[in-house]
This record gives C-alpha cells, structure tokens and sequence, in this order.
C-alpha cells in the first residue's frame, strides 16, 4: 500500500469517526467537534488529490472549506452558549420547544 492510499483511507477514516459521532452523541459541543472531524478529513482526502493530480484546485478548495469552518464555528458556539445559558444543558433533547 503506498502513500496516496493509506492518506486515502486515513481521511475516510477520519470522515467516519465524525460521522460516527455526529450520529451516536447528543452533546452540542461534542456534535460540533466532530463535524469539525468531519471537515478535516474531507481536507486530507482533497490535499491528497490535490498531492496525486499535481493540480492547484484542491488546494482552492480545501482553503474554502477552512473559511466555511471558521465561519461555522464564529456563529454556532456563541448560539450554543446562549442556548446553555437559557436551558443549563448541552443534550440537544432539551432543547426541544424551540421546534417551530
């Protein structure tokens, strides 16, 4: 197994883990961790592409998918410290009654 394919797996892999814990946990911050996990295994598959094909664009992308996760985490912290602060819990389950 060379390189590119273990980097290959090591990022489905990471990608899983997030997944994984985005399904299985009901803690907000753990939630977002792992979508954070999620995020950067998405990066190491596109930085590794980008490392096989020699091409520039993976490189663009994996640099919008950093904006698009500061940007995530920018809004749903400060949301989920004032949801904290509303119902002194981090279980999605009790945050319920804000269902529309």
């Amino acid at each position: 197994m060379d390189r590119y394919q273990m980097l290959l797996w090591l990022s489905m892999a990471l990608f899983s883990l997030g997944l994984l814990g985005v399904v299985v946990r009901r803690n907000a911050l753990i939630m977002l961790m792992c979508m954070e996990l999620m995020l950067n295994g998405a990066n190491l598959g596109l930085v590794n592409a980008m490392s096989v094909n020699r091409d520039a664009a993976g490189g663009v992308l994996v640099f919008l998918v950093f904006v698009v996760a500061t940007a995530e985490l920018a809004i749903a912290i400060p949301i989920v410290l004032l949801l904290v602060r509303r119902t002194r819990s981090l279980d999605l389950d009790t945050y319920s009654e804000l269902k529309g």
